[in-house]
């Protein structure tokens, strides 16, 4: 009887060190997980996470520890693309957690356009077996192709160990793994042109040129807004008291601004600037955010600032 049992454990422990031979686990060093750089790059992805779930109360601490069930991966592709999933919310089981990442890593790995397998510096075992290398390539990969004007930690590398197992036993290597892109002082300069919101870039053109994207962006408001019998025909003006903005975003994000927290007809400079303000929250709440916008710009008639409000709107649904 006992031998029986020794043979049987024996043929399991062979068959586990088939099942690694050839494998190569990545371990990052314990000197680059304190590194500042990578520091900032998993505040970054954090921040970007919980800014984007805010509508969904999602909030998430660690990336290794709260991504590896499939819950706000799935909550992310719904928000940042859209698709919904026909996954169980909460998958409480490592069968149905797993089951779940198949799902989602599948759809994701289309759409972050690395049709090359061997590009790809994760799966459904990695992100499960809470891998925070494989975790973060991932992130940044999404933020690169849903949200590429965000701003993370330029030229961010940590230094990993390569374990590979083979029948001649163990080999390791040390190399250095590069999670996001440098920016020499030639493509600096070049960026910050590239990287300027496509607003500013817009303004220095030719006026007939801004009035055609004008007309376009004040199509799609009217188009949304005539179901609700309105209709905005100067946008330098007409959004200033935050009215009209907050009827066209509540339409758009589908939901019901109540009454009683704006003012729906603003009779001086402050309840102007509620409304505005809450349009502006809002925004942000939807994940939506626009850079170097204040409330105060779009009360006192900056187009620039209106316009800014306008085409994130328009860019997001325009499509749809």
């Amino acid at each position: 009887m006992e031998a029986g049992i020794f043979e049987c454990h024996k043929e399991e422990e062979t068959a586990d060190t088939e099942s690694v031979q050839g494998e190569k686990q990545k371990l990052i060093q314990p000197t680059s997980l304190k590194e500042p750089q990578f520091e900032k790059l998993k505040e970054a992805l954090v921040y970007w996470i919980n800014s984007t779930l805010k509508p969904e109360h999602i909030v998430v601490q660690s990336l290794e520890e709260d991504l590896y069930d499939g819950l706000v991966l799935h909550h992310l592709l719904s928000r940042l693309a859209g698709v919904h999933l026909s996954v169980e919310e909460m998958a409480l089981t490592s069968v149905a957690q797993i089951r779940k990442l198949e799902v989602i890593l599948e759809e994701l790995d289309k759409r972050v356009g690395l049709q090359d397998s061997s590009r790809i510096k994760w799966n459904v075992k990695l992100i499960h077996n809470k891998d925070l290398l494989a975790t973060i390539h991932l992130l940044v990969a999404m933020v690169r192709c849903f949200q590429p004007e965000l701003d993370l930690p330029p030229n961010v590398k940590v230094e990993v160990v390569v374990v590979e197992v083979s029948k001649s036993g163990i080999k390791s290597d040390v190399q250095t793994e590069i999670l996001t892109e440098a920016r020499d002082a030639g493509s600096e300069s070049l960026s910050n042109t590239e990287r300027e919101d496509p607003v500013e870039q817009l303004l220095k053109l030719e006026a007939h040129k801004v009035n055609t994207v004008k007309k376009a962006i004040l199509h799609f408001v009217n188009q949304n807004m005539s179901t609700m019998g309105l209709q905005v025909a100067d946008m330098d003006k007409q959004f200033a008291d935050g009215v009209i903005l907050l009827l066209l975003i509540g339409q758009l994000e589908g939901f019901f601004i109540p009454l009683h927290d704006f003012n729906l007809t603003p009779v001086n400079p402050s309840e102007m600037l509620h409304n505005v303000t809450l349009a502006l929250d809002l925004l942000n709440d939807t994940g939506l955010q626009v850079s170097s916008v204040d409330p105060q710009d779009i009360v006192s008639q900056d187009i620039a600032a209106t316009l800014k409000v306008l085409y994130a709107l328009f860019k997001k649904h325009k499509g749809k």
